[in-house]
């Protein structure tokens, strides 16, 4: 359906998915008239790598942020063309980022798409840790879709072990499967080299991948993975952000992202998705 059909079918929905529609739609307009190949011309990377040089081409472009980030400007955040933000919730099953409700409702007013993550602690349980992410994250229908970080606690000092395949796959499913029945939309799996290659690989198909390569780009690193987001630095530079944050890039072109806003779901795989009931489609 072409995006201007999209944008009219969208009055018959309730207010707040036509804003997010119609937003998706003149980031499109936006994105059509930049003159240069850098989409988010105002950023930059203290320590940029030319392995990941092709990030800058694609016109979505996001930053994930935690306490680390301190106090945010997030009307700053947003003036400077930022279209998404990934907020850090909680990691295991009794820690809350001291920072989450600040930059969840500041990103909110300030008018940026967000979503919250989920950092998985391998020596809790599933249930216990889901039990704490309901408890502590708003179930907000305008809300991106949430957020399973899924990578070995290496360096914890209390869980720096690896679990067997098998066990860590399970727990992943277990997790989200209760975060799609708590927020209605399907999770997004964050993941990095290393837990893809031990335990990710050839698994899950079904979920939208975000995927972490800050010295190559991730078909070189990921084997057989389609990815939607790509975190492709730890060190960039975003106004309205003290010092270094993540940034990160949206596979797809502006009208792919509008359909992402408006269904929460990749738009390669709608049709398939969608049959399975694992779209929005709002």
């Amino acid at each position: 359906m072409p995006l201007e059909s999209k944008i009219l079918s969208a009055l018959s929905l309730p207010l707040a998915w036509t804003r997010r529609l119609a937003a998706g739609a003149a980031l499109a307009a936006l994105a059509a008239c930049a003159g240069g190949p850098d989409f988010y011309p105002t950023k930059g990377d203290v320590k940029p790598h030319p392995g990941v040089a092709k990030a800058k081409l694609h016109p979505i472009q996001g930053i994930d942020v935690s306490k680390w980030q301190g106090p945010i400007d997030w009307a700053s955040v947003r003036s400077a063309g930022t279209q998404f933000a990934y907020i850090k919730a909680t990691e295991g099953g009794d820690h809350l980022d001291d920072r989450f409700r600040e930059n969840w409702d500041g990103a909110g007013r300030a008018g940026v798409p967000r979503g919250a993550y989920h950092f998985v602690f391998w020596c809790r349980s599933a249930q216990d840790q889901m039990e704490w992410f309901k408890r502590n994250v708003p179930n907000d229908p305008t809300a991106l879709p949430p957020v399973l970080d899924v990578e070995w606690n290496g360096h914890s000092q209390t869980c720096p072990k690896k679990l067997p395949k098998s066990q860590a796959l399970a727990m992943t499913q277990t997790m989200l499967r209760e975060m799609e029945a708590y927020t209605g939309k399907r999770p997004i799996i964050y993941t990095d080299i290393t837990f893809h290659r031990d335990v990710l690989e050839g698994e899950l198909p079904d979920y939208p991948h975000w995927v972490r390569s800050t010295a190559a780009e991730p078909e070189q690193r990921f084997a057989n993975r389609d990815w939607m987001l790509w975190q492709f630095t730890s060190t960039g530079r975003v106004p309205g952000v003290r010092g270094d944050v993540d940034r990160n890039a949206f596979y797809g072109s502006p009208t792919e992202w509008a359909s992402f806003l408006a269904t929460d779901c990749d738009p390669r795989y709608h049709r398939q998705l969608s049959a399975a009931g694992l779209c929005t489609d709002k």
